[in-house]
């Protein structure tokens, strides 16, 4: 019997009689910066989303605007999801902050970085749904005389592009096929970015059964994080974690635009990430695959010459 208790590798505790977590309070945070001092390639505010279910999110856009003929010029508009596993992390956490900013400044473009709903306080579809709020509401500035003015005066909604890290690669898959089948105009959805998604399933995959033991996600880590995310009374051969598996939705995912997926082979989820690049290209869909067989589950996080060649596959990928 193992003694590995996927908690304690997450400093986390749950309660069962309220589905709530306790959470580690440590994790380091950016605070917003709308006053850049010389030298600071970006700029960043917080804005409210969705009162109703406390939703916010962090705008970032580069202090030196391009222009044309002295006219500031549009840049493209990301709207990211973070990781953390659906349970953890936010948009201040100072990896996302810190990978937003770099992406920002270097493209360049404009990111709203969406601090959706976590779980297991709110279960799936809640993430989905907080996606879909969060598109509407660039879509609701960029046409609002009094919207908000850095979407409104310097985005590109019709260059509009869903940008998740781990489950938030999940989140972009899910909310860019409802996104393809809404009237969205003037914003268009030019591509979906799925940095390292996250996806499972019953049947253990090589890659599953080769890192069982890592030491970021461990399979019980993984397992618990489903757990916690999925609706009650479901398996983890439910389509939200196993698209793979879901036969029904097919003629949806054909629709879907330009796709980019990133992988790294160390990634315990490596396996799921090519099966579900397959099942794009067998659905008709444009995909651009990248994947290394060096790294492990968020090494552009922590390793700077990969977070360089992940940020110049995105850029080659907006622009």
């Amino acid at each position: 019997m193992s003694k590995f208790d996927p908690y304690t590798h997450l400093n986390i505790s749950h309660d069962p009689a309220t589905d709530t977590l306790t959470r580690p309070a440590t994790t380091p945070t950016t605070p917003t910066n709308t006053d850049p001092t010389p030298g600071d390639p970006v700029v960043f505010k917080d804005v409210t989303l969705n009162p109703e279910t406390r939703t916010w999110a962090r705008i970032f856009r580069p202090t030196k605007l391009p222009s044309n003929d002295n006219t500031v010029a549009r840049l493209p508009i990301i709207i990211y999801f973070h990781h953390g596993g659906w349970i953890l992390l936010s948009a201040a956490d100072a990896a996302a902050h810190t990978n937003c900013s770099q992406i920002t400044s270097e493209v360049p473009v404009i990111i709203v970085s969406v601090n959706y709903r976590l779980a297991p306080e709110s279960r799936l579809p809640a993430q989905h749904h907080d996606a879909l709020d969060a598109i509407h509401w660039v879509r609701a500035q960029a046409q609002d005389p009094k919207g908000e003015n850095w979407i409104r005066d310097y985005a590109d909604v019709s260059r509009c592009y869903l940008y998740g890290c781990g489950c938030g690669g999940n989140i972009v898959f899910f909310s860019g096929l409802k996104a393809y089948q809404l009237q969205l105009e003037p914003l268009k959805i030019s591509g979906i970015i799925m940095n390292q998604p996250m996806f499972g399933g019953l049947q253990r995959t090589n890659s599953e059964l080769r890192f069982a033991t890592d030491q970021l996600l461990p399979l019980p880590v993984l397992d618990l994080m489903w757990d916690m995310a999925l609706p009650k009374s479901t398996d983890r051969n439910h389509r939200y974690c196993n698209p793979m598996a879901d036969e029904v939705h097919r003629d949806l995912i054909k629709r879907l635009g330009r796709c980019l997926v990133i992988g790294f082979g160390g990634d315990p989820m490596i396996d799921r990430q090519q099966e579900f690049v397959t099942m794009l290209v067998a659905c008709g869909v444009r995909v651009d695959a990248r994947f290394d067989d060096l790294g492990f589950h968020n090494v552009d996080f922590v390793d700077s010459r990969r977070a360089a060649a992940v940020l110049n596959i995105v850029k080659e990928f907006i622009i």
